[in-house]
């Protein structure tokens, strides 16, 4: 038994039986006199157990502030293994964060983390300088529209920004209803029903220059519309239309794309030559064009041939390119 499930148990034993003596706890654990001691003091003096020994009942229990508030010690379910994998995902968490603003917030829960595993042999802060997650082309959003965005969404209530459309280099103002938030390739986008399009869109958190919650109750849009609408194209680009692509990909480059999900509906086959072939739909060919060129020569389209006349010019234009 591991001394976080340790603790627990003593926690316990306590809780339902109100009074248990120092034999009961030894028999119940398993451990040595010396152990259970260490455990004892652990739950008191790091965990603020106010755990209090009764001489006269020969037996340990609550003490009377246990009866003024309420004490809890929570996350001790689970195990040594569990806890450093909550420790993962934190590290995993402050790559995804904007601006550090979750971190933040769940940074008593990391400490109290720490305090769980106590002086295990694995040191926790040396385990997490021990991994290292990249997070290339991260665009960090503004502390303010983050919280405020995720306040707004969680509330229910419209959401005016000023919002930079990059595609046309311009600025406008827009009441937006939050849907959810959504985390791609290192950004965050939020879906939202835009009431001056009178429609879905998203929008990348990076590019709100500001933003206010306002005292509006949001329009709530159906799971199955957003889904249906937001969902059923490539990557990040929305659309209901769809159109399927099929990719041929060289023996050398399929060694890697027969182990990648490029879309949840993809299908895939191993042709006689050794070719991978992938088959996936997309609404907008933007982020999908982007994602063959990185392969080059590796992969050629073999439908539609509007998309292949496009990964042409692509490739026409980067090697005509002439950069000032």
């Amino acid at each position: 038994m591991s001394k976080t499930e340790r603790v627990y148990k003593i926690e316990m034993l306590i809780r339902t039986r109100g009074q248990v003596s120092f034999k009961a706890l030894l028999d119940e654990l398993e451990v040595s006199r010396a152990t259970l001691k260490r455990d004892l003091d652990y739950l008191r003096e790091r965990l603020g157990s106010p755990i209090v020994y009764d001489r006269f009942s020969n037996a340990y229990g609550f003490g009377e502030d246990r009866r003024e508030r309420k004490h809890e010690l929570p996350g001790l379910w689970f195990t040594e293994r569990e806890l450093y994998s909550l420790l993962m995902a934190h590290q995993l968490l402050n790559e995804l964060d904007s601006d550090g603003v979750i971190s933040r917030h769940l940074q008593p829960l990391l400490e109290r983390i720490h305090q769980m595993l106590g002086n295990e042999q694995v040191d926790a802060r040396l385990l997490l300088k021990r991994v290292k997650i990249i997070s290339p082309a991260k665009r960090p959003v503004a502390t303010q529209s983050f919280e405020m965005v995720t306040e707004a969404l969680l509330k229910r209530r419209r959401v005016r920004m000023r919002y930079l459309t990059r595609s046309r280099d311009a600025v406008g103002d827009r009441d937006v209803s939050p849907q959810r938030l959504v985390h791609h390739k290192n950004t965050w986008y939020l879906d939202g029903w835009c009431h001056r399009a009178e429609g879905l869109r998203r929008f990348s958190l990076d590019a709100i220059e500001q933003a206010e919650m306002l005292d509006v109750k949001a329009r709530d849009v159906a799971a199955k519309t957003l889904q249906a609408e937001m969902d059923a194209g490539y990557g990040i680009y929305a659309g209901a239309k769809r159109h399927w692509a099929t990719l041929s990909f060289a023996p050398k480059a399929a060694r890697w794309v027969s182990r990648e999900e490029w879309h949840p509906e993809q299908t895939s086959r191993w042709t006689d030559d050794g070719h991978f072939e992938l088959k996936l739909p997309y609404s907008d060919e933007t982020e999908l064009v982007m994602d063959i060129l990185r392969h080059g020569g590796q992969v050629s389209v073999v439908s539609p041939l509007s998309l292949r006349a496009l990964v042409r010019q692509r490739h026409q234009e980067a090697l005509t390119a002439n950069p000032e």
